[in-house]
């Protein structure tokens, strides 16, 4: 008995892992395709903005960009440009602001043709506006303002007269 017993353990100890591992490399998930190395040089080339977080990208948003990186060398020059400055320029945003984007974009989707049309008006009015400017580019970010420099001469006090307090007055603390 005590032998079938020892046996029984040792065949446990060996029999649990085995198992064990089996079913954990059942519950790995596949990596996402199509991963950077798998897609060709010119793939490669078109979604290079994406390359830093192509890692990152669901299955879904990586089939999206090779298809566009698909339909790239049917597109004219300037498309081909304008896709490129694009791509760039949504490289750089934050997960919060393209998230951001995302759903402005599918509220405007939701919104009937005609109010669709105006807001679209609108939108290029404006960047018809900023295209106007020589010195800047529709897609450029606004400039930092410029910081105030320890030269510009600091507001003096307003000193209150006869005990009342004025807009604008400084009141010592205790009166």
């Amino acid at each position: 008995m005590a032998k079938t017993l020892v046996a029984l353990t040792v065949w446990l100890c060996f029999a649990l892992p085995a198992v064990a591992a089996q079913d954990n490399a059942g519950t790995r998930k596949p990596p996402i395709r199509p991963a950077w190395s798998e897609l060709t040089p010119p793939q490669q080339k078109i979604l290079a903005p994406l390359a830093a977080e192509w890692d990152t990208m669901d299955a879904t948003r990586r089939k999206k960009w090779v298809g566009i990186a698909a339909h790239y060398p049917k597109m004219k020059p300037a498309e081909q440009q304008r896709l490129q400055k694009n791509m760039e320029a949504w490289a750089k945003l934050t997960p919060g602001q393209r998230k951001a984007a995302r759903e402005k974009y599918q509220a405007l989707q939701k919104l009937p043709p005609d109010q669709r049309r105006k807001v679209t008006a609108q939108w290029q009015r404006y960047q018809n506006s900023l295209a106007a400017q020589p010195e800047f580019s529709p897609s450029d970010p606004p400039a930092p303002p410029e910081p105030q420099t320890a030269e510009a001469p600091a507001a003096a006090p307003v000193k209150p007269s006869g005990g009342t307090a004025t807009a604008g007055a400084a009141v010592p603390a205790g009166q």
